[in-house]
């Protein structure tokens, strides 16, 4: 089936609606996540379901330059699943996007084949800038008020985007994304300190950070961080003292950024058993959590906002906005 007939013959509609159906795919090197929504107003929406499974998809790229058939494998499997909810909502418009893997993989073709031939579904490869762009798309919504400016950063599972907004410009004063998340960070540098972690990132931020000053200089005082991903909604869930992890309850929290460093001094003192049996992480991503965390110092260290706001949100949302704003017809 393709994607035209995916999104035209729903096998079961919850009920009539007025506003079209939306529906948004991000399949990262890490999960894959669907959003599905309607429009609420001019610029809102409602969620009528959202999904995501770990899928590892970057597994071993960092050091073959290839997608390996077990993590296409697990991508298609979750993207089927995927489809068969967007059909069950009719959705009128979907738009799906994969990112850092793909965009290193040799044989990302074989995955986009696959993917139309089980899930009727087109895979946009998207670039690190536009990845960057929607990202903050997601995000603006939760820049604080009364505050200049946001650093939003994205820590992924193979990339990280960093996007300095200004509350009076339509535009980032600065957007780049880095070729380091929490996979390959894990597979490069394998079982290591935090600390060592730390060493090996910093010249990278270290260089992202000149380069934003060149454009303009970055002031702490009156700006704020603005993070999402899995690692600094886990960071937050873990402030709050959550036994299971609450969307409501994280997505735009604030927090004292060194409370947020303590969290994390904590998860580095414990060993991979003990990071598993820590409420929020489980074993399904113990060993993957310390590379967030020394990515999150490393951010931290460069631009010391006082403050960090949490989003459980990022590129689902920036492409439902856009579609939004999309011609209905």
């Amino acid at each position: 089936m393709d994607e035209a007939a995916l999104l035209q013959r729903p096998t079961r509609r919850p009920r009539r609606r007025r506003q079209p159906v939306l529906a948004a795919i991000d399949l990262g090197s890490n999960n894959c996540r669907l959003l599905i929504a309607e429009p609420r107003g001019r610029h809102g929406f409602r969620v009528l379901e959202s999904f995501s499974r770990t899928v590892r998809l970057g597994e071993g790229v960092a050091s073959t330059g290839r997608l390996s058939e077990a993590a296409i494998a697990r991508a298609v499997a979750a993207l089927v699943i995927c489809a068969e909810r967007v059909r069950r909502y009719g959705a009128f418009r979907l738009r799906a996007i994969t990112t850092e893997a793909c965009r290193r993989a040799s044989n990302v073709e074989d995955l986009l084949t696959r993917v139309m031939d089980k899930a009727g579904i087109t895979l946009d490869v998207i670039s690190a800038d536009e990845e960057a762009r929607l990202a903050a798309v997601g995000c603006a919504p939760l820049m604080g008020d009364g505050y200049a400016g946001a650093l939003v950063f994205d820590i992924g599972g193979g990339s990280t985007e960093l996007i300095w907004l200004e509350a009076d410009e339509h535009e980032p004063v600065y957007a780049v994304s880095l070729p380091v998340g929490v996979v390959n960070v894990t597979e490069t540098l394998g079982d290591v300190s935090i600390k060592a972690m730390e060493d090996a990132l910093r010249p990278s931020f270290a260089e992202v950070a000149v380069r934003m000053t060149a454009v303009r200089p970055f002031l702490a005082d009156g700006r704020h961080l603005l993070g999402t991903s899995g690692t600094v909604t886990t960071l937050a869930a873990l402030a709050l003292g959550l036994r299971r992890y609450d969307r409501d309850r994280v997505d735009g929290s604030w927090h004292e950024s060194m409370q947020i460093r303590d969290v994390v001094e904590k998860i580095a003192a414990l060993d991979l058993a003990g990071r598993a049996g820590l409420n929020c992480i489980g074993p399904e991503r113990a060993d993957l959590v310390l590379a967030g965390c020394a990515i999150f110092n490393a951010i931290h260290a460069h631009w010391p906002c006082q403050r960090l706001r949490v989003a459980d949100r990022g590129l689902r949302e920036g492409l439902i906005r856009e579609l939004m704003c999309q011609d209905p017809t």
